[in-house]
């Protein structure tokens, strides 16, 4: 069974204690916890060991699944601290995020740098809300407790386009790196599949 580490560990918690410390729903028999995941609910069943879609019923994807499971284990009942940084600028990230776990803002670049504008244009589909930042940004939560800014810069004669990916200052205290790559890496995948139904 995939991510069956995370599973044991998650059915030893106390499923509301849990939900308080994630922002989502408890509820018993069977045991489950309801969650968002970048708008969408899931359906985290502790009996059958699978994360669902509620939408389509559908199971989670890996890396879906893995973000879900790892923030139900550690976030904790925190506010973001509504100060942006860098995913190098997290504690450990410097080291963490280069090489093969370098974030893949090049996909965000060649999908929206001829047009940032086409970000707002699918932002709802994602409860994101506008920023200020670059030609064109949004914020919106991955995970209940993990925003995340998406910045883009128009390409233009001079220079080529340019994407970030920003994080609360609190997100490695909710979220191992390796499941903050995952996060920022799936929501870019979903940004560009949304931009490409326009």
């Amino acid at each position: 069974m995939a991510n069956e580490g995370l599973w044991q560990k998650l059915c030893e918690l106390d499923g509301e204690k849990t939900a308080l410390r994630a922002g989502c729903r408890y509820l018993p028999n069977p045991e489950r916890y309801i969650i968002l995941l970048l708008n969408s609910e899931y359906i985290v069943n502790l009996q059958d060991k699978e994360v669902l879609s509620a939408k389509e019923s559908t199971p989670a994807e890996f890396l879906e699944e893995l973000c879900i499971l790892a923030y139900l284990i550690n976030s904790v009942d925190l506010p973001a601290a509504n100060k942006l940084t860098t995913a190098q600028a997290l504690p450990g990230g410097q080291f963490f995020f280069r090489g093969l776990h370098k974030l893949d803002t090049g996909k965000l670049e060649e999908a929206f740098g001829g047009c940032p504008e086409r970000l707002y244009e699918i932002m709802d589909e994602f409860g994101a809300k506008r920023h200020t930042f670059g030609d064109a940004s949004i914020e919106l939560n991955v995970l209940p407790r993990i925003p995340l800014t998406v910045v883009i810069w128009r390409s233009d004669e001079e220079f080529p386009a340019r994407a970030s990916i920003l994080f609360d200052e609190t997100a490695a205290e909710q979220l191992p790196l390796d499941a903050l790559w995952a996060a920022a890496n799936f929501t870019i995948k979903a940004l560009i599949k949304k931009s490409q139904t326009l």
